[in-house]
């Protein structure tokens, strides 16, 4: 360095100092976490280093074990606590990390003169907006753009780095290893002839005959065959329910009007009344573009308010849209949100004081691409949402085992296997599968046609959640009963098994753009489950008792006297027949569908009629 001015030299260390990597560690760097890129996905190019990323820290939580132990406390009906849903505070008490972990973890950020940015409201999440470059640096790892077989675009870094003697107080950070990418669990054959099983039998009940057609099935014949039909709701004051949107999926109130006009004209106030949300820069409350009518944008939206609202007209109606995930543009340095956005909406759930009582959630991905860390602090902010007393349920998927062609593993050995999904393979949520026909009820199924791939209602056993004590004995029985030699290594015998119930998933009259069409999935069961569910807690609100918040331990020891069993039918998929339905419980439809006044006597509430 000789021949530099004093000045020039302390410049020049200053420089250095800044760059270095990493700056000041109290131990060297190990790799946290490393993840295959899944099928589908492409390496191109180094991401440009100015890209802006909003990287979201998750710190560990100081007390979950805790937190768990008192979700089940309050969510099983043979306990003294059941009902007693913990506070917001509570739970930010039970998951806010030690002051020994968020101090190392500043003490690293603030060594790379990195300022957070945001925490969440338990300071168990930290953000922090940096360009490629600087997230390289913090992460000791090298981020690319991958390219989807669809043309989506992401940047991603399938392994990074911490000081060692964080391993222990960062659970995840991401966006890195992670591919996960929210699909809606519809299908949609606009296009299609509606195709009706030869051996379909009408209903010998005469009053279900005449208003359920297996072609486009309404909300009468609905609320006819799950029981709902003449319930007076008693709460609506007290009482919400949501769903979740993505993807620039936002609901249409015209489209609501129009179907609310034709098949339940006393709640038309619904389309004007219910209220829209925005988060993490989702589309606003507006008619669809050019653009998005072109992209079909909002048919799931439509399908979830309308599949709500038909059933439940008067509980008011909040629907979430949330950005994210959206296609990377290398033109824009500008902060982009490209994390998935089940963290974004389930943190802002977790900031208010009040949360809606049941939430609809259509959206899933396959679990192996989702890193096993970052799935799990997922499924424990669900856990928290379930603690302070609101019924999730999510979709189950569409491919039934898995989509054929796609039953391949993503630990490197391409071996064939099942594939389960992400979030439903969570245990603190609600899986929902499909049924269709009704009398009786079967596994929902259209084989594959031109231009059309098959749908039938997901189901399976997680890779990453071992199978939770509240349905142990159902899992056991049903494992044996298909025995050691059926699909022998293409699961997890031991694994969180869903869905959990079911109901119907085909050919749902619904309106979109202006014009009435059909469209069938578990994104059609789940609201419209959740729509039940939302009576339920109407029936037992009107009692004075607390909403039933985490369902599962409640359906598996007494719910399950509430639901109807389906037998028939199985989850088609990686070219097999997959899991068949059975008496009991099944991974195709779950404990069965709902028989509402039943459920409502169940659950300590009171039938009101008009």
């Amino acid at each position: 360095m000789a021949g530099l001015t004093a000045a020039a030299l302390l410049a020049l260390l200053v420089t250095q100092a800044v760059s270095a990597t990493p700056v000041r560690v109290r131990t060297p760097y190990e790799v946290k976490e490393s993840h295959f890129v899944p099928r589908g996905w492409k390496k191109l190019d180094r991401a440009p280093e100015n890209h802006v990323i909003d990287l979201q820290i998750g710190v560990k939580q100081g007390n979950f074990a805790a937190l768990e132990k008192q979700l089940y406390e309050v969510s099983d009906p043979s306990h003294e606590r059941y009902g007693q849903h913990l506070s917001a505070e509570d739970v930010r008490e039970l998951v806010k990390p030690s002051d020994e972990s968020l101090s190392l973890v500043h003490e690293w950020l603030d060594a790379h003169g990195i300022a957070p940015s945001a925490y969440s409201s338990a300071k168990d999440w930290i953000k922090v907006s940096l360009p490629v470059d600087a997230v390289e640096r913090l992460l000791d790892t090298e981020y690319h753009t991958y390219e989807h077989a669809d043309g989506t675009r992401v940047v991603r870094a399938p392994r990074w780095s911490l000081p060692r003697n964080l391993h222990g107080h960062i659970d995840t950070v991401q966006p890195t290893t992670s591919f996960f990418r929210a699909r809606a669990n519809k299908y949609d054959y606009i296009d299609a002839p509606v195709s009706v099983s030869s051996s379909y039998v009408a209903p010998s009940d005469e009053t279900l005959c005449k208003v359920c057609n297996v072609s486009s099935v309404t909300p009468e014949c609905f609320e006819t065959l799950y029981g709902t039909k003449g319930y007076k709701v008693q709460a609506a004051g007290e009482n919400q329910i949501a769903f979740a949107n993505y993807l620039g999926e936002h609901p249409i109130r015209t489209d609501l009007e129009k179907f609310l006009a034709k098949y339940r004209p006393e709640g038309i106030s619904q389309a004007r009344d219910f209220e829209q949300l925005v988060l993490q820069g989702g589309p606003g409350d507006y008619p669809l573009t050019p653009g998005e009518l072109a992209r079909s944008t909002s048919k799931e939206a439509n399908l979830d308010v309308q599949a709500i609202a038909g059933i439940n007209w008067e509980t008011p109606i909040v629907s979430y849209s949330t950005g994210g995930s959206p296609p990377f543009d290398p033109s824009k340095s500008t902060p982009v949100n490209t994390n998935e956005p089940y963290l974004d909406w389930v943190n802002f759930l977790l900031d208010l004081d009040s949360i809606p009582q049941v939430i609809s959630t259509s959206y899933s991905d396959d679990e192996q691409t989702v890193p096993r860390a970052y799935a799990e602090r997922v499924c424990a902010q669900f856990a928290a949402v379930g603690a302070r007393g609101t019924s999730l349920l999510f979709a189950s998927g569409d491919d039934g085992v898995g989509a054929d062609g796609a039953c391949v593993s993503n630990d490197g050995t391409n071996s064939t296997r099942f594939l389960a999904g992400f979030p439903p393979s969570c245990p603190y949520v609600t899986a929902v599968g499909a049924t269709m026909e009704f009398e009786p009820e079967v596994v929902a199924y259209r084989p594959a046609s031109a231009g059309h791939g098959a749908y039938t209602s997901g189901g399976g056993f997680s890779n990453y959640f071992p199978t939770p004590r509240y349905q142990r004995a159902e899992v056991a029985a049903y494992v044996e009963g298909l025995g050691d030699a059926k699909y022998d290594g293409l699961y997890n015998a031991s694994g969180r098994a869903y869905p959990d119930v079911a109901a119907q998933g085909l050919y749902f009259a619904y309106f979109w753009n202006g014009t009435e069409g059909v469209i069938s999935g578990t994104s059609a069961s789940t609201p419209l489950l959740s729509g039940i569910v939302s009576l339920v807690n109407d029936a037992r609100l009107a009692a004075g008792r607390p909403p039933l918040g985490w369902l599962n331990p409640w359906l598996y020891s007494e719910g399950y006297k509430g639901l109807s069993d389906v037998t028939s039918g199985s989850a088609h998929g990686c070219g097999v027949e997959g899991f068949p339905a059975v008496e009991g419980w099944d991974p195709v439809t779950g404990l069965g569908t709902p028989n509402f006044p039943a459920l409502v006597k169940l659950a300590g509430g009171r039938f009101h009629g008009n």
